[in-house]
C-alpha cells in the first residue's frame, strides 16, 4: 500500500484521513465556520487539490462573509445602502442566492440577515452564547430578495437591508473548488469538495461513484437516520434544524429562517438532503424545502430533484429516484436553476 502524500506546507491546517486504500487520498480543515474536506484520486494530487481549495475558500471568506468586519459583505452593510460595484466574485455569489430566491418562491431569501441577529445569530456560530436567559429581540421578517438588484457587478441594496448568502454561499464554495481542482490538476482522476456536508464532485468518479454518507450533522455518519449512498456526479447538499440551535430565554432557535416571519422555520422535516447538478442547486433546494414544509413534496417532485426528507418524528421520504436502499448511486439531474446559463461560470475568484 503506497503512503498518502504528505499536506503541503502551505496548507498546513490540512489533516490526512486514512481512507484504507491507496486508491483516494482525503485530507479535511476547519473552514467557513464548519468543516471541508476534500478526496482526490489518484492521491498524489492531494497537494494541489489542497491548495486550489484553501485558494477558493480564502477568496469566499474575504467576499461573502457576514461575521468578518474586512469582508466585502460588511463593507457592504456598514455602507448603510446605496449602489456599489462589486467584485466578480461576490457578484457571483449575491447573483445566485438571487436566482435561489427566485426559484424557491423566495423560501431560501438572502435578505434574511437582520432576522437572524435578531434571533442572537450575530456572529460566528462557535463564538454564540448558546444559553441565554433573556428571549430574543421581535422578529424581522424579511424585507424580500425582490428589493435587491443586481446588474452584472453593479448591486443596489436598500438601506437597512443586510444580506446573508448562508442557503447558496457554501454550494457556491463546493462547486468553485472541485472546478478550481480540476483546472489545477490538468483535468486528471476526479475530486469530490465537502463543506459541511454540501457536497460537489468533478472529474471521473471512483467505481461506480464517490461514497457518500447523508446524516443529521457531521457527527452523526453512523446514526440510524443516516444513509450511505453513491454519487456519480454532480452535488449533493443537506439542510436539518438538529445542527447550529441555541436557546433563548426557554426557547430553542435554529438557523434556517422562515423569511415570511423572521422565526426559526417549523415545518414537518428536521433535515432535508437533495441532489441536483450543483452544490449550489442542492443547498438552495434543500434549504427551501425545510422552509416551504408540507409544499416541499410537489416542489420537488415538479423540479425532478432526487430527495430525502426526515421527519421530526423520523419517518424517512424519498423522492425523485433517491435510492431507499443504502449504497445505490443517485441519478442526478442535469442542469442548474441558480447559475446563469444553467451551469457554472469557469472561476469566480
Amino acid at each position: 500500500m503506497r503512503a498518502m502524500p504528505a499536506v503541503p506546507a502551505c496548507a498546513t491546517s490540512w489533516r490526512q484521513v486514512p481512507t484504507g486504500d491507496d486508491v483516494v487520498a482525503v485530507a479535511e480543515r476547519a473552514a467557513l465556520g464548519t468543516t471541508a474536506r476534500v478526496a482526490v484520486w489518484p492521491p498524489e494530487r492531494l497537494l494541489v487539490a489542497c491548495t486550489a481549495v484553501d485558494q477558493v475558500l480564502a477568496a469566499l471568506d474575504q467576499q461573502a462573509s457576514r461575521f468578518r468586519a474586512d469582508s466585502e459583505l460588511s463593507w457592504l452593510h456598514g455602507a448603510g445602502g446605496g449602489t456599489f460595484m462589486l467584485s466578480n466574485g461576490l457578484a457571483e455569489a449575491v447573483g445566485v442566492a438571487l436566482a435561489a430566491a427566485r426559484w424557491t418562491w423566495g423560501c431560501a431569501d438572502p435578505t434574511v440577515g437582520n432576522a437572524l441577529i435578531s434571533l442572537g445569530y450575530d456572529r460566528d456560530f462557535a463564538a454564540i452564547d448558546q444559553q441565554r436567559d433573556e428571549p430574543p429581540a421581535e422578529p424581522a421578517p424579511a424585507p424580500g430578495w425582490q428589493l435587491v438588484r443586481l446588474d452584472g457587478p453593479l448591486l443596489r441594496l436598500p438601506p437597512g437591508v443586510r444580506l446573508d448568502l448562508g442557503a447558496t454561499a457554501k454550494g457556491v464554495g463546493s462547486d468553485r473548488a472541485v472546478r478550481a481542482v480540476m483546472s489545477a490538476a490538468g483535468h486528471a482522476g476526479g475530486v469530490l469538495v465537502s463543506l459541511g456536508g454540501d457536497i460537489a464532485v468533478a472529474g471521473t468518479p471512483p467505481h461506480d461513484g464517490w461514497p457518500v454518507t447523508v446524516a443529521e450533522g457531521p457527527d452523526q455518519a453512523g446514526s440510524p437516520g443516516s444513509q450511505l449512498v453513491r454519487l456519480p456526479g454532480g452535488a449533493v447538499a443537506t439542510s436539518s434544524v438538529t445542527c447550529r440551535r441555541w436557546r433563548r430565554g426557554g426557547t430553542m432557535l435554529h438557523h434556517i429562517v422562515d423569511p415570511r416571519t423572521g422565526r426559526p422555520a417549523d415545518g414537518p422535516w428536521r433535515t432535508v438532503s437533495v441532489a441536483a447538478a450543483t452544490c449550489a442547486d442542492a443547498n438552495a433546494a434543500a434549504t427551501a424545502a425545510i422552509v416551504a414544509g408540507r409544499q416541499a413534496v410537489p416542489w420537488l417532485t415538479r423540479e425532478g430533484l432526487p430527495a430525502r426528507l426526515v421527519g421530526h418524528d423520523g419517518e424517512i421520504r424519498c423522492l425523485g429516484g433517491w435510492p431507499t436502499a443504502g449504497g445505490r448511486p443517485i441519478p442526478v439531474p442535469p442542469g442548474s436553476h441558480v447559475y446563469a446559463e444553467g451551469r457554472p461560470p469557469g472561476g469566480s475568484r
